[in-house]
């Protein structure tokens, strides 16, 4: 049977208790967020002993499910002050699973400052003393940890950025090579697993467990059918990743670019998938590379710099677009430069490039410094200066210490990569979503749904139909690149009621997704984080983008009411 397994850091005891009947039909996000809502107080500091970092993959994650991977990390975030999830891909969603893991609960404090190893194999779990680790790099660590423990294992770790506990601290995962280039970025994940005095999990994937639908040949043939669909309908993000957003975005105005005082950015083609395809095929990396087996999309890289070694993996367009037009930097070098230190020293790309674009307008930096932002990311994970420091509390507290008034945030979130004043179903969900400013959550992307993106007619009801789907995939370990739309949905409730022998319906499932976002709502308005907050900031309603007469013109009452009929 699947088990939940505790982890006390401060009586340093591990324990294992069986899974309580209302979290059978739950995993990844829909479980972290009810555990949070259940077991911790919603007012306590995120970084104090009363807040928990709770792991779990997917409720299908396991399974032969294609994309189904993923793995969510939640907790009270340090950085928003709300719940939240943050959801990444690599092994260790799968190592977990194979263990009969459903959650893993890490709670309490240290008495010291001591850094931990957690080891989890088929022999149970231990904690044992690392201070040999203290200040490592997720790349050293991982090399490391790897060939002490064998190359069979999966690595979730934090960098120095988590150790010094800044909220822009992430929580890296090894990929299938060993590289620790996936990372559940958002909302200081990383700060809170630092605080925990836990540097690293080794986790083993040689375990036995095997999740066993109950009408397993009706599971198998929708999930083949699942995976032809995919394969024939991504290609795009299979041949150039999520990168050949680049220019889509650019082309409807919506790509930030020098701190979302643009939409448009010159020196476009030099960051778009295309160029980025082309540079991995003549220096000897990949495009269509899958971050964990069973990807069918396939929509990571391997970047290689202009020496043919091994940079980077798994350059994302947010990243790209953050580090790369939002600071005015041209050239796919820098920008993987950038998101290697950041993958290293464990710093969120998206709220880093935000921190950064708001700094530059500050003065700190000229926008299209790529050496001075690459140095300030180090300056940031050291933590041992004032700049650095203000820089690792995010995009809202530098805005606040330079006197920055355009501050791409929402509850304390960095904004990712999209404009909401062209995207404005993608900025409904930036305003209401409740993580923050959080793109994951529901993104109203060109194509999706039968909406002007321009016009605020009906962008409420959209992204309020994204964010139910999202969170759909989110319970269930899919990526949300399979898509969170309606004929998804209809292939997820086929596969539960094949995997679980029960009926489910559409909406049965749709209702797994609404329940978990009044379940979120529910621990941020304990936490006194209400709709008054569901807004952009006030320059996106009054700056209209360049050459254009867009602004966020969404009514705020239908922001504020949004989740008023879940």
């Amino acid at each position: 049977m699947e088990k939940i397994l505790r982890v006390n850091m401060t009586r340093l005891q591990i324990s294992q208790a069986e899974v309580p009947s209302e979290y059978k039909f739950l995993g990844g996000r829909g479980l972290t967020s009810r555990m949070l809502l259940d077991e911790v107080d919603p007012r306590c500091e995120a970084l104090g002993p009363d807040n928990k970092v709770i792991l779990a993959p997917g409720l299908l994650t396991g399974t032969v499910v294609p994309c189904s991977g993923r793995l969510s990390i939640g907790a009270k975030s340090p950085l928003t002050g709300a719940i939240k999830e943050s959801n990444v891909g690599g092994t260790a969603a799968q190592a977990l699973t194979r263990l009969g893991i459903k959650a893993l609960v890490i709670e309490g404090m240290p008495q010291s400052d001591n850094q931990y190893l957690l080891r989890l194999d088929r022999e149970g779990a231990a904690l044992v003393p690392a201070p040999e680790l203290a200040d490592m790099g997720n790349y050293r660590l991982a090399e490391t940890l790897l060939a002490k423990y064998g190359p069979d294992n999966s690595i979730i770790s934090i960098g120095p950025a988590g150790e010094q506990q800044l909220p822009v601290a992430s929580v890296a995962v090894t990929n299938i090579e060993g590289q620790p280039s996936r990372h559940a970025g958002r909302g200081g994940m990383g700060a809170v697993l630092g605080s925990k005095g836990i540097k690293a999990v080794v986790v083993s994937s040689k375990g036995d467990f095997k999740k066993q639908p109950v009408r397993s040949e009706a599971f198998r043939e929708v999930a083949q059918g699942f995976g032809k669909n995919l394969v024939a309908s991504k290609k795009a993000l299979t041949n150039y990743g999520t990168a050949v957003l680049v220019n889509l975005i650019n082309n409807v105005g919506g790509l930030p670019t020098n701190n979302f005082s643009q939409g448009t950015f010159a020196g476009v083609e030099s960051l778009s998938g295309e160029k980025l395809a082309a540079i991995c095929q003549e220096r000897g990396g990949a495009t269509g590379h899958a971050c964990h087996r069973g990807c069918v999309i396939r929509c990571s890289n391997i970047y290689h710099d202009a020496q043919g070694s091994y940079l980077t993996s798994g350059l994302e367009y947010e990243t790209i677009a953050l580090m790369g037009s939002n600071l005015g930097i041209a050239g796919l070098d820098q920008v993987a430069a950038m998101d290697r230190i950041c993958d290293d020293l464990g710093l969120d790309t998206m709220e880093m490039g935000a921190a950064l674009g708001v700094a530059m307008e500050g003065g700190v930096l000229s926008f299209g410094d790529a050496g001075g932002a690459q140095r300030l990311l180090v300056e940031t994970a050291e933590g041992k200066t004032v700049l650095g420091r203000v820089l690792g509390q995010g995009a809202t507290v530098t805005g606040k210490v330079l006197n920055v008034l355009r501050v791409p945030a929402v509850k304390g979130q960095g904004m990712s990569a999209y404009d909401p004043r062209a995207l404005k179903g993608t900025g409904v969900t930036y305003a209401t979503s409740t993580m923050g400013s959080d793109h994951t959550a529901g993104n109203a992307l060109p194509g999706r749904g039968k909406v002007e993106l321009r016009k605020p007619e009906g962008q409420v009801q959209l992204s309020l139909s994204l964010q139910v789907m999202s969170s759909v995939c989110d319970i269930l370990g899919i990526c949300i690149f399979v898509g969170p739309v309606e004929e998804s949905m209809v292939v997820c409730a086929e596969l539960l009621s094949a995997f679980s022998g029960e009926r489910w319906g559409q909406e049965e499932v749709l209702a797994l997704g609404r329940n978990l976002l009044k379940t979120e709502v529910e621990f941020n308005s304990k936490a006194g984080i209400g709709p008054v907050y569901n807004d952009v900031p006030e320059f996106m309603r009054k700056e209209a983008l360049p050459g254009t007469d867009l602004v966020f013109d969404v009514d705020r009452d239908e922001l504020e009411n949004i989740f008023r009929g879940l």
